[in-house]
């Protein structure tokens, strides 16, 4: 696998901070970031980022494609983010699965909803420009991205829902069961990020987008 990437990032941060955390680790600074959230009222916010023709990639080229582009991507995202954001591989939070550990979040200390978006939008930006060189042939990455903002009294595996009911909204998905609350409300665009208004009881206000696609 190659990845053809017109805007590569020069090596600015050191191994460790360049690091994409496994679940375990992703969990434990998550809750980590909570606990200081709201032990001095700052702002917290996650993007949960998904790939979505990653495993037909992989079905087409083989596993060690998936491997190599999530480690890419992960590293690319890395890039954008400040020195004290992370991010890792989704998998378990708390009792809940979350997905594949082949989603990726991005933990985003310090920011509120309007903050985070910027960097979704960013993201997106970003991953537009990355082509997954495989079998003589160039494909653009397909990414998905949910933003969830966090609140006091909401759990990592809360935060972790709102984000993926938040990506599965834009996406089309009428499932009741991941739908998001009903104070919250989106806009579906295919290549930026797409902010939501929302009143301060409750619920979640997602920030959400796509990039890539035919």
């Amino acid at each position: 696998m190659a990845a053809s990437d017109p805007h590569p990032r020069s090596d600015r941060l050191s191994s460790l901070e360049l690091e994409c955390l496994t679940p375990a680790a992703l969990r434990e600074r998550l809750e980590e970031e909570i606990s200081r959230a709201e032990r001095y009222g700052t702002g917290l916010s996650c993007l949960l980022v998904v790939i979505e023709n990653l495993e037909e990639m992989a079905r087409e080229h083989g596993s060690e494609l998936r491997e190599q582009t999530i480690d890419y991507v992960a590293s690319a995202l890395r890039r954008e983010l400040r020195r004290f954001d992370r991010v890792g591989r989704v998998g378990r939070i708390g009792r809940v699965e979350h997905g594949s550990d082949l989603d990726l979040l991005i933990i985003l200390p310090g920011a509120d909803g309007p903050r985070a978006e910027i960097v979704a939008r960013r993201a997106l930006e970003r991953m537009r420009a990355i082509k997954v060189e495989a079998g003589g042939a160039r494909r653009p990455l397909e990414i998905s991205v949910g933003l969830a903002p966090w609140r006091a009294d909401v759990s990592a595996e809360t935060l972790l829902t709102h984000a993926r009911a938040a990506m599965r909204a834009i996406n089309g998905d009428q499932n009741p069961t991941h739908a998001p609350p009903p104070d919250a409300s989106a806009q579906t665009e295919r290549t930026t990020a797409a902010s939501a208004e929302h009143s301060d009881g409750g619920g979640t206000p997602p920030a959400l987008g796509r990039a890539g696609g035919p």
